[in-house]
């Protein structure tokens, strides 16, 4: 709540400098696109868990998974961010999933992401320590990913490495649809050398609006890191701006994927092997 209201209060200082109407139709079809690319991606996730119900010994249909997890994830704006597991949980057992490999399922899912967003997070550290390169920072982030898949395939499954890598791209293509409402904004304050830090600093908020109890998908979390750690490096009215048209995107791609969800046909919603 008090991120939230923090939020709110720069909005409001910074209202004057915020004009809508300085965005055309191009702008405003270029956010729709990035709100259906992110929609889109949210299937990552859907197969990410998909993979850790087979890593579980839970075998349901490839559809029937991404159909249940689209459905669901909408009530992660629910305040107590918890409310899409608990649907997702429902929705599995009605299926006669085992409640126990639901709940095992969404606890691996919670931790393996909160990890992809630490590795990917690495990304960031420019912004945090200033004499770090750039590419030292993409280094990092490219072994330390390398050897995270290799461990838990290695160590666990390959399923649970593949779960990881799908976690991975999901969480680089919402850093970059970030990066791309920022260059609608502002095209001056990005530059292709930040795309690796800017993509790094949306993660790093993401995760902390996911780590942060009762906060319904990272409301106001998000949005205050960053602002904490973009501050300098890009206008605190555009990037206002920015972080406001990017949970306008995200909401909407998650939208999208919610309706796109109901259409999806399974032959059966019980377990069964996997099939397509």
């Amino acid at each position: 709540m008090l991120s939230l209201l923090f939020v709110a209060q720069r909005v409001n200082a910074y209202a004057a400098q915020i004009d809508l109407s300085r965005f055309g139709i191009n702008d405003w079809s270029l956010m729709g696109l990035l709100a259906l690319l992110y929609g889109i991606t949210n299937i990552l996730l859907a197969l990410a868990w998909w993979q850790l119900l087979n890593f579980f010994e839970v075998k349901v249909q490839r559809k029937w998974a991404v159909k249940v997890y689209g459905l669901s994830q909408l009530a992660k704006y629910v305040p107590g961010n918890i409310f899409h597991l608990a649907g997702r949980q429902a929705l599995g057992m009605a299926a006669g999933v085992s409640a126990r490999a639901l709940a095992k399922s969404a606890l691996w899912e919670l931790g393996l992401i909160a990890v992809a967003g630490i590795v990917l997070g690495c990304m960031a550290l420019p912004l945090l320590w200033a004499k770090l390169p750039i590419f030292i920072s993409i280094m990092a982030f490219s072994a330390i990913f390398l050897a995270g898949v290799i461990a838990l395939s290695r160590l666990l499954s390959p399923l649970v490495g593949i779960a990881f890598i799908l976690q991975i791209i999901f969480l680089a293509v919402s850093g970059l649809v970030f990066i791309g409402i920022l260059e609608i904004v502002d095209p001056s304050s990005v530059t292709c050398s930040d795309f690796s830090m800017l993509c790094g600093a949306y993660v790093i908020a993401w995760l902390g609006g996911l780590l942060t109890p009762g906060a319904p998908a990272g409301v106001g979390v998000r949005e205050l890191i960053l602002l904490f750690l973009l501050k300098g490096m890009v206008a605190e009215a555009d990037l206002l701006l920015a972080v406001v048209l990017g949970r306008l995107v995200t909401v909407t791609g998650d939208l999208f994927y919610f309706g796109m969800s109901g259409f999806i046909k399974t032959t059966s919603v019980s377990v069964n092997p996997i099939c397509d």
